[in-house]
């Protein structure tokens, strides 16, 4: 592999824009850990699966493969200062949002900042290079209130989809 290869990937990823998730769990002291990805994937419908990549030597990852599940918050598009803080590593992170973890959630609820929520029973792990693969069913799935409106990633900067009357409705799975 060549020096230039690295950047080469980074500019050919950045040139893919997705949708931003803090991903959350506790761990088996009941701390809660959480960290903003945008390693996100459908992978089956039935039964209800999805995938999250994560850095490995992760702390939130460790939490995780400790437990036995995890919460995706999907970002709504006013919650960049949420996604910029749990990217950032601060240890105070979960001390300058509003969440809650009640019943039989996985992880923490960041309900301020999410316009919909997922909880995933871990399934499976592979490690895949730098990163491991996290598996898991989705037991539920929460709406949030009023804010529908996603926060994306892409070209290195935070966007949201543009305000238009003429929006097509697809149903796509991959």
């Amino acid at each position: 592999m060549t020096r230039e290869q690295p950047a080469d990937f980074r500019t050919l990823m950045a040139g893919f824009p997705t949708g931003v998730t803090i991903v959350t769990t506790a761990d088996a002291d009941g701390a809660p850990w959480g960290m903003t990805l945008t390693s996100l994937c459908s992978v089956s419908l039935e039964p209800p699966i999805l995938l999250v990549c994560m850095r490995r030597g992760s702390p939130t990852l460790e939490a995780i493969q400790g437990g036995s599940g995890f919460a995706v918050n999907l970002l709504h598009r006013r919650a960049r200062a949420t996604a910029e803080l749990f990217a950032s590593g601060a240890r105070d992170r979960f001390d300058r949002v509003s969440w809650r973890m009640a019943g039989t959630a996985a992880g923490p609820h960041l309900f301020d900042s999410a316009h919909t929520i997922a909880d995933c029973r871990v399934t499976s792990d592979h490690v895949v290079g730098d990163h491991v693969v996290v598996m898991g069913q989705v037991t539920s799935v929460v709406r949030l209130g009023e804010e529908q409106q996603p926060l994306l990633y892409g070209m290195r900067r935070f966007e949201t989809w543009p305000d238009t009357e003429d929006r097509l409705s697809y149903d796509f799975i991959s």
